[in-house]
Order: structure tokens, then C-alpha cells, then sequence
């Protein structure tokens, strides 16, 4: 990696894709924001672990969906400006549409897209004025692809996706890329109660994915490599969507 002053945040990056991306950038060289909202243990074992491979890592607790609390995490600090924003933290509360309450719908909403608007804003005035950056968004198959029960999480998802592709045209020119990924089925505490019931068979992989699979191509859209790919979707299911 070119040397930068600058550093690298992860929404919810305690564990499962979140923690896996956190230490993929890590040993890239990027000094990492480990965010947690409630589990400072895994957080902090997050850090311990980067710390353990010669990165450097700050575990720093904020809830995404308080615009407050979003706004610290973003803050230029010791590490310099966010660089690279990984907008990952998630939420899923599912039920059919016509049980659905609002509450419900508009939670998952403020977690998985009004913070990543939130985020991006707030990263991009830092990036512009750098010239450089990388922001990385995590979707989900169930964007472009129905699942029966999930109306507000494919909402969500949907609106990132075209929210990724949005920005990235509006800031090509200034040496930001604007990417999403788009995971299927992983093995995370998010889709465990989902798991298994002989899932595989649905997938041409046959298998589910795993966090670190989804970090490597995180990884890759935060990369020099990445310079000239921007407004992408990078779907990571194993053939599910094809």
C-alpha cells in the first residue's frame, strides 16, 4: 500500500465480516477503527488480534443509527482522516409485509442505509480534501434478489446499492471510488438461525460463504489495484444470483 496519513473505519466490526474486513485491512497497513455498539469484548479482541500481527487498531464504541454518535466515529483524530470507510454494520428484523410494524421498518432503515448516507457524507469531505478514498458499502443479494420476509432489509439493501452508484459518478474525478459489496448466504451470527435446513443444496457452491471471503474483496475495492473500479456491486454468494 502507498503510504497514507490516514486511516481505515469499520462499522460493526466486533465480528463476522465486520472483524474479518477490519483485520484484511489491517494487514494492509491501515491503521484500523474497530466500532462496536454493544460488544466491547469482541471489539477488543478484534484489536488485540491486529495488534498481535504488528497493525494498529482503536476499538471505539458508536451506535450508526445516532447521527451523534456517527459523527464522532468520523472524527479526524491521532490516526489522521477517514480514508477508507467500510460501511458494515447491519440489522435485520424480518416478518412479512402486512405484519411488519413501523418500528421495524424504520430501524432496519436508519441501520443499514440512512448511516451509510450518514457515513459516506461526513468521509468524503475528509477524502476530497485527500484526494484519495475508498468507500465500501455492504449490501446483500437480497437487494436485487426477493426474500420472502425480509421487505425492509431488501428495502435497505436496494437503496444501498443505487446509493453506492450514485455517489461513486459524483466523485470519479477526485480519486474516490464508491463500491458495494453484496454477500449471500455467510456464516455470521446475523444469518445463523437461517442456516443450515439443507441451504447448501440451493447454493452451486454447495457450501456458505465465510467473513473472510467477503474481507478479501473488501480488501481488493480498498487497494490501488482498486483505482479504476467504482460503482460496483461485487456479489459474493458462491453462484447464488447467477
Amino acid at each position: 500500500m502507498t503510504e497514507r496519513k490516514g486511516c481505515a473505519l469499520v462499522t460493526g466490526s466486533s465480528r463476522g465480516i465486520g472483524a474479518a474486513t477490519a483485520l484484511a485491512l489491517a494487514r494492509e497497513g491501515w491503521p484500523v477503527r474497530v466500532n462496536y455498539r454493544v460488544d466491547e469484548d469482541g471489539a477488543r479482541g478484534v484489536v488485540a488480534q491486529i495488534e498481535s500481527e504488528g497493525g494498529s487498531a482503536t476499538a471505539i464504541q458508536g451506535d450508526v443509527a445516532d447521527a451523534a454518535e456517527l459523527a464522532v466515529l468520523l472524527e479526524p483524530g491521532e490516526d489522521g482522516p477517514v480514508l477508507v470507510l467500510v460501511n458494515n454494520a447491519g440489522l435485520r428484523l424480518d416478518g412479512l409485509s402486512p405484519q411488519l410494524e413501523d418500528e421495524q421498518w424504520q430501524r432496519v432503515i436508519d441501520v443499514n442505509l440512512t448511516a451509510t448516507f450518514r457515513a459516506t457524507r461526513e468521509a468524503l469531505t475528509q477524502m476530497l480534501r485527500a484526494r484519495f478514498g475508498r468507500i465500501i458499502n455492504v449490501a446483500s443479494i437480497v437487494g436485487p434478489r426477493a426474500n420472502a420476509g425480509q421487505a425492509n432489509y431488501a428495502a435497505s439493501k436496494a437503496g444501498v446499492i443505487g446509493f453506492t452508484k450514485t455517489v461513486a459518478v459524483e466523485v470519479a474525478r477526485r480519486g474516490v471510488t464508491v463500491n458495494a459489496v453484496a454477500p449471500g448466504f455467510i456464516e455470521t451470527a446475523l444469518t445463523e438461525e437461517i442456516l443450515g435446513k439443507d441451504l447448501e443444496k440451493s447454493i452451486p457452491a454447495r457450501r456458505v460463504g465465510s467473513p473472510e471471503e467477503v474481507a478479501a474483496c473488501i480488501r481488493f475495492l480498498a487497494s490501488e489495484d482498486a483505482s479504476y473500479v467504482t460503482g460496483t456491486t461485487l456479489t459474493v454468494d458462491g453462484g447464488l444470483s447467477a
